[in-house]
């Protein structure tokens, strides 16, 4: 099954997008099997792979709202990821999920039925904490945190936090925190750098160590319907997205030697190591 990663923060612009379409393109490039879901109505992950929002049909509005089969709208892109595309469609799919019966479970209902064929899935979400938002949550493993390296960047934190705790508690027990990812960041810029001491303050091993850089090339991409892998595989911002990957890589790595150390120690069963080793996460 595949690992579940979203990619979400309440505040707009510190790089959520950016994230999730070079994140992909990055693990594509380490030969992992992805599958990129565009779940904001806005639908630039799905132009910044190089796919028209537009013509996209069907798209995730008709999968969520089980009008067509997820088989059939996922789409493949140049970077070698799979991609299910979004546009405007969505925020009617939400608004018409509001009264439906399990509404929070679609996308992982969803999900489960092509997770085999992927190593991971990463979830574009909207900057908001609304339902489109909530079924990412439900149906992932961990939550990746983009923050911009700027003033204001703790704004708007805990009410994630809060959000996905309640999660937590109503929907999906097992939901991480995959790290929270430093954006946007200039090391000749003192207030980043004092941005960055906080998050690591308040966050501690959360703050993952892999920082993206202010970088024009890595803004430019999008323009060009590309990840910076394609764009321009040399500059900064591509170099930090494959560090990411490689970061995201090894988190997995551990945490299946975590799993396979607990089996070892006690003789479970894999299944049974896999949840001693969930309930010791919660902990």
């Amino acid at each position: 099954m595949a690992r579940i990663i979203a990619v979400a923060n309440q505040k707009g612009g510190v790089g959520k997008t950016t994230t999730a379409v070079n994140l992909a393109a990055a693990l594509a490039a380490a030969k992992r099997k992805v599958l990129l879901v565009d779940l904001d109505p806005q639908g630039n992950a799905t132009m910044a792979s190089g796919v028209d929002k537009h013509d996209a049909s069907p798209s995730g509005c008709e999968v969520l709202l089980g009008e067509a089969a997820i088989e059939k709208a996922i789409v493949t892109t140049e970077a070698h990821y799979d991609l299910l595309p979004g546009n405007g469609d969505l925020t009617a799919a939400e608004l018409k999920l509001m009264d439906a019966l399990a509404r929070e479970n679609r996308l992982k209902e969803q999900l489960a039925k092509v997770s085999g064929k992927y190593d991971i899935v990463l979830i574009d979400c909207p900057p908001t904490l609304h339902l489109l938002t909530v079924n990412a949550l439900t149906a992932a493993n961990s939550l990746l945190v983009p923050v911009q390296c700027e003033y204001f960047a703790l704004e708007g934190l805990s009410s994630l936090l809060d959000t996905v705790k309640a999660v937590r508690q109503h929907l999906n027990p097992q939901l991480e925190i995959e790290g929270l990812l430093r954006t946007m960041y200039d090391v000749r810029n003192n207030l980043g750098n004092e941005v960055s001491a906080q998050l690591t303050q308040h966050f501690g091993d959360k703050v993952l160590r892999s920082i993206i850089p202010r970088n024009v090339r890595l803004a430019e991409a999008p323009s060009h319907g590309q990840p910076i892998h394609l764009y321009d595989r040399s500059s900064r911002g591509a170099i930090a997205y494959i560090g990411l990957a490689g970061e995201i890589i090894r988190r997995e790595r551990g945490s299946q030697a975590a799993v396979a150390a607990l089996h070892a120690m006690h003789g479970d069963s894999p299944e049974e190591s896999a949840e001693a080793s969930a309930h010791l996460d919660q902990e």
